[in-house]
C-alpha cells in the first residue's frame, strides 16, 4: 500500500514503534536466564557462550548512536526500517543456527537494532503534538526496560514448551510485522540535519566504545591486571580524546560536543549510567541467585529458568504500571523530581537484599521496588533529553544516552562478576553468599549516587536565568 499525502495519526505511528521497541528489549534479554541451556544444545564453554551477550553489546553501542545520527540527517523513518531490518534478519539467523559461531554473528546484527530507540525518540518528537510528547516518550523509555524485564519471564516457557529457537523467531515476526508496518504508518522525517555525514568521527566512536566495552567486559575473566585489559583501557582513552578533538573541529560533527555539553543533558546522561549498572546487574545476576541449588551453595531457592522469571515478573509489572504514570507525575512534579524519586526508590531494595536474600518475599519485594524505580527513571530521563536538544539532535541525544546506559551496565555487571567469582573454587563452582551480599551492596552505592546526580540536573528555571545573561541553552521544560 503507497504511501498518501496525508500523515497517518500519530497514534498509529506510535504504536508501529512500540512493536520494535518491545521486540528489540526482548532479544536483548531472553537469552540471559538460558545460556546454561544454548551451552548444551550449542556445544561450547561458558566462556564461549558469554559472547552471545558481549557481541550484541559491543554491536549496539556502535550501531546506536551513528545510526541515531544519520537519521536525524537522512530520515529517521527510513533508518528504522533499516534497523528492524536487521533485526529480523538476525533474528532469523540466530534461530536457524545449531553452532555458536553463526549465532554470534547473528547476535552482532541484532545489536544494530539499538538504534531503534534513539529513532523511535526522533519520530515521536517529529509526528506527536507539543504538549503530547513527554507522556509519549515516557511511554516508549518504560517499555524498553518492560521488554527485558518481560524477556526475563517468558524465556523459560519458550524453551520449555517449544525450544531455543523459538527464543528468535518469536521476536523475529513482531520486528518483521513493524518493518512493513514501518513503511506503510510511519511519515517520511520533516525535520533533518543538513550536512554530510562525518564517517571519520563513526570509526573514532567505533573504535573507543568496542576497546572500552571489551575490556570492562572481559576483565574478570583475562584479569583486570592482564597486559590485554590495560591496553585496552589505554586504547579507549586515546581514541576518546582523538575523537573528542575530531568532533570539536568539525564542521559537521557526528556527536556535536556542544550538545553534550548542555547541563541537563550530561547531567542526565551521569544518571544514565550509574541506572544501567543497577538494571543490568539486577537482570544479569538476581536471576542467577535464584537458580542457585540450596542443596550444593547452602543459599538460593533452587529455580528453574521458568521459576526465576516468575520472581522477575514484579519488576516487569513496576516497570510498566509507573512508566505509564510517569508521564503524569512529571506534568505535575517535573521530570526532574520523577528521577530524584525514581533513584531514591531503588536504594530500598537493594539494601533490603544486601541485609538479607534468603526468603521469597524480599525477593518479590525488592523486584516490584526495583521495577517502580526503574519504571519513573527511564521515562523521566528519556523526556529530560529529549526536551533539552534541538529537534534536529534528537537522534543523536537520545543515541548517547542509551549508549552511556548500556556501558553502566557493562561495567556493573563487570564488576558483580569479579564480586561473585572471587569465592568460586574447583570444589565450590558456586560463589559464596557474601558475594551478593557485596554484589547488593555496591548496587546500593550506585543507587545512591544515582540519585545525588539527579538532584544536579538544572531546572527549567535556572535555564531562562542563564538564557536571560546572554548564555543561551537549549530549553527544556522538566521544572
Amino acid at each position: 500500500m503507497p504511501r498518501t499525502s496525508d500523515r497517518p495519526h500519530h497514534n498509529v505511528t506510535f504504536a508501529v514503534l512500540l512493536v520494535g521497541i518491545v521486540a528489540y528489549s526482548l532479544l536483548q534479554s531472553l537469552v540471559v536466564p538460558v545460556l546454561p541451556t544454548l551451552m548444551e544444545h550449542l556445544q561450547t564453554s561458558q566462556s564461549t557462550a558469554t559472547w552471545l551477550m558481549t557481541a550484541n553489546l559491543l554491536s549496539a553501542s556502535v550501531a546506536t548512536p551513528i545510526l541515531g545520527r544519520i537519521g536525524d540527517k537522512v530520515g529517521k523513518e527510513r533508518m528504522l526500517a533499516v534497523t528492524l531490518t536487521a533485526l529480523t534478519a538476525g533474528s532469523a539467523l540466530a534461530g536457524a543456527s545449531h553452532s555458536i559461531g553463526l549465532m554470534i554473528v547473528a547476535r552482532v546484527i541484532q545489536g544494530f537494532g539499538g538504534a531503534v530507540v534513539p529513532l523511535a525518540f526522533g519520530i515521536i518528537r517529529d509526528e506527536f503534538p507539543a504538549a503530547k510528547v513527554r507522556g509519549a516518550v515516557g511511554a516508549a523509555a518504560a517499555l524498553t526496560a518492560v521488554g527485558a524485564g518481560l524477556g526475563l519471564v517468558v524465556a523459560g516457557p519458550i524453551v520449555d514448551h517449544l525450544d531455543y529457537h523459538w527464543l528468535f523467531w518469536l521476536p523475529m515476526a513482531l520486528t518483521a510485522l513493524a518493518t512493513i508496518a514501518t513503511h506503510l504508518f510511519v511519515p517520511e522525517s520533516p525535520v533533518r540535519t543538513s550536512g554530510r555525514i562525518n564517517w571519520g568521527a563513526a570509526a573514532l566512536l567505533s573504535a573507543w566504545l568496542v576497546t572500552l566495552l571489551l575490556a570492562v567486559s572481559e576483565g574478570s575473566e583475562w584479569g583486570w591486571a592482564s597486559k590485554r585489559i590495560l591496553a585496552l583501557f589505554a586504547a579507549a582513552v586515546v581514541l576518546a580524546g582523538y575523537w573528542i578533538r575530531v568532533e570539536l573541529r568539525s564542521d559537521a560533527p557526528l556527536i556535536d560536543m556542544r550538545m553534550m555539553r548542555i547541563p541537563a543533558v550530561w547531567t542526565t546522561n551521569l544518571v544514565a549510567l550509574l541506572f544501567g549498572v543497577g538494571m543490568y546487574t539486577t537482570m544479569t545476576f538476581l536471576p542467577q541467585l535464584v537458580q542457585t541449588p540450596q542443596k550444593f551453595a547452602g543459599y538460593g531457592f533452587s529455580a528453574s529458568v521458568t521459576q526465576s522469571g516468575f520472581y522477575m515478573l514484579p519488576m516487569t509489572i513496576g516497570m510498566f504500571a509507573l512508566g505509564v504514570l510517569a508521564s503524569p507525575l512529571a506534568a505535575r512534579f517535573g521530570s526532574k523530581h520523577v528521577l530524584i524519586g525514581g533513584s531514591a526508590i531503588t536504594v530500598a531494595p537493594f539494601v533490603l537484599l544486601a541485609i538479607s536474600h534468603d526468603h521469597a518475599w524480599q525477593i518479590y519485594t525488592a523486584s516490584a521496588l526495583v521495577g517502580v524505580g526503574l519504571g519513573l527513571a527511564f521515562s523521566a530521563m528519556s523526556a529530560i533529553v529529549v526536551e533539552a536538544v534541538p529537534p534536529s539532535q534528537t537522534g543523536a541525544a537520545s543515541g548517547m544516552n542509551a549508549n552511556i546506559r548500556t556501558i553502566g551496565g557493562a561495567i556493573g555487571s563487570a564488576v558483580a562478576a569479579s564480586i561473585l567469582s572471587s569465592g568460586i573454587t574447583a570444589t565450590h563452582p558456586f560463589p559464596k553468599d557474601s558475594g551478593y551480599t557485596g554484589t547488593f551492596w555496591f548496587l546500593t552505592v550506585t543507587a545512591l549516587l544515582a540519585a545525588a546526580a539527579a538532584f544536579t540536573i538544572p531546572t527549567a528555571r535556572r535555564t531562562r536565568r542563564l538564557q536571560a545573561v546572554g548564555k543561551p541553552r537549549h530549553a527544556a521544560s522538566h521544572r
